[in-house]
């Protein structure tokens, strides 16, 4: 099952920086979607985004 990120997000990009497939991206448009967003047809579940959250979103 892939991550899903919640409402919690800020933005702060830490969960970004690690994912080696790079499937997290910013939701748009950002007034509407102000979160990131797995896409979870590239997501592999590898969990290295997970510790990087520092609101655990």
């Amino acid at each position: 099952m892939t991550h899903v990120i919640f409402d919690l997000c800020i933005r702060d990009g830490a969960c970004v920086d690690v994912c080696p497939v790079e499937c997290i991206i910013p939701g748009i448009p950002e007034d509407e979607w102000p979160w990131y967003y797995i896409d979870p047809d590239t997501c592999i579940d590898c969990g290295a985004c997970v510790p990087e959250c520092p609101v655990e979103a």
